[in-house]
């Protein structure tokens, strides 16, 4: 048997995870949504996954356009995060309107101000349960290291500290080291 709904999303919420918007541009129309779902595959060729809800109302564009750019947002950016969540009211329109961006390779939406940003061709899409998994292979990538990322935890934005605080990490016995 496996555990229920809410007993699993009570849990996940305990999984810190970076913010990003997801967004899209081409015959499909322009649009973007709030993502926690992203995860690197492989580094070669440089490859990542994005999870999309299939009933998601962007769903449709992404299969479409098949380009993508991850935009993981800044530790000042949660309205940004919250209007492309259809929290904020707006329309598509108008969330890209709240952010400077521009485009690379791919034509989709790069935020000026993101902490990094990973330009995208979708190579291919499954589904499983209630999303759509897209794994992207990345044409560009950009990083700002002197801005902290948004995280999303216990079902709430916050910013990371200082980057470049924390304890060093030991390798020895280390798995697989």
């Amino acid at each position: 048997m496996h555990v229920d709904r809410n007993t699993f999303r009570t849990a996940m919420s305990r999984f810190g995870a970076a913010v990003s918007v997801i967004t899209t541009d081409g015959p499909g129309g322009r649009c973007g949504f709030t993502c926690t779902a992203v995860c690197s595959v492989t580094d070669e060729p440089a490859t990542v996954l994005v999870c999309v809800h299939k009933d998601s109302r962007t769903n449709q564009a992404f299969k479409t356009n098949l380009v993508l750019c991850v935009n993981l947002l800044n530790a000042d950016q949660g309205e940004l995060s919250a209007s492309f969540a259809g929290q904020a009211g707006d329309d598509m329109e108008a969330r890209f309107r709240r952010v400077s961006w521009s485009t690379r390779k791919t034509g989709a939406p790069v935020f000026d101000n993101a902490v990094a940003t990973l330009d995208c061709s979708i190579a291919e899409i499954k589904e499983f349960g209630t999303h759509n998994i897209m794994f992207a292979r990345v044409y560009s990538a950009e990083a700002r290291p002197e801005q902290a990322p948004l995280m999303y935890f216990n079902r709430g934005y916050h910013g990371l500290g200082p980057i470049g605080i924390g304890l060093p990490l030991s390798t020895a016995g280390a798995a697989g080291g």
